[in-house]
């Protein structure tokens, strides 16, 4: 059925009581946007950041009287009046389809390839991964992903144990395995992700060489490569628990931050590992190196 979307502009503090007046109106979902250009990467855990200028949508039934709604939003004066907001209508879609049209193929190197389920496999021949969009983080899209399965692909684990830590949907252990790996273990605080990786692997026929734990039930061993995709801060405050996964004259490659974060994440793994020059992709970068001996 088609819809009616109702955008008001809002400071950070009260974006989320406009966002409840919305809801409280009949809203079927509400979402923020960022009204100028100063992007999050990496709000503090457990914490949720808006921006200073914050846009708020409503999405309403196309029968809902939008005025009567502004009415109710001006009377509880939560913004300056009159309001600043805009009305779209949203014709109706296969939403479904709309979202599965988004999701495409995409290469990593010379022959990885991530593939939705739903798509034709574009090279039968190369390295070809199956794994749709879900609950968790990692489908290639994200450059910190996108930059850790070009390394994998242009450095091959040939018979290397895998540590993924962190490892959401399992896709950094996937390539490792179909790329050579005879065996890998997946670490990640959400039992969510590890169903899903789980679920990945099998799919991908690899689930007998991929174990995956809670931090509080990992097992005590090390790895010829360890690949940690998570962010920054738990880069920096978990650095001894990777450290000790990493065996002597392993490797080590480090993802999920930003350009001025690198010196930091790197300081807190020297001299223990010895870095290559960082890679970028964007805002974004990534951390190469070796353990010595």
């Amino acid at each position: 059925m088609p819809w009616i979307q109702l955008t008001l502009s809002s400071s950070e503090a009260h974006a989320p009581q406009v966002g409840d007046m919305l809801m409280a109106n009949s809203a079927q979902a509400v979402t923020y946007r960022d009204g100028a250009d100063t992007p999050i990467f990496e709000p503090p855990i457990g914490e949720v950041l808006l921006w200073q200028h914050t846009l708020v949508t409503g999405l309403f039934d196309a029968e809902t009287d939008i005025k009567a709604v502004v009415a109710n939003l001006e009377k509880a004066r939560i913004l300056t009046t009159p309001l600043q907001y805009k009305v779209d209508p949203l014709e109706d879609k296969d939403w479904e389809r709309e979202w599965m049209d988004n999701f495409h193929p995409i290469q990593f190197g010379q022959r990885l390839w991530i593939c939705p389920s739903w798509r034709d496999i574009p090279e039968p021949d190369a390295v070809n991964i199956l794994l749709d969009p879900g609950m968790a983080f990692g489908t290639g899209t994200h450059p910190t992903t996108a930059m850790c399965l070009r390394w994998l692909d242009a450095n091959p684990p040939t018979d290397a144990t895998v540590v993924d830590f962190g490892c959401g949907s399992g896709i950094l252990g996937i390539a490792a395995l179909k790329l050579g790996a005879k065996h890998a273990l997946g670490i990640d605080i959400d039992r969510q992700a590890l169903i899903a990786t789980k679920d990945n692997a099998e799919r991908n026929q690899v689930a007998a060489g991929f174990d995956v734990f809670l931090p509080s039930e990992q097992p005590d061993q090390q790895a010829d490569l360890v690949i940690a995709n998570v962010l920054a801060g738990p880069l920096r405050e978990l650095s001894e628990v990777i450290l000790n996964y990493v065996a002597p004259g392993g490797q080590l490659v480090l993802s999920g931050i930003l350009q001025r974060q690198a010196d930091s994440v790197m300081q807190a793994y020297q001299p223990e590992i010895e870095f290559e020059p960082v890679t970028n992709d964007g805002d974004w970068v990534m951390l190469a190196g070796t353990r010595r001996a």
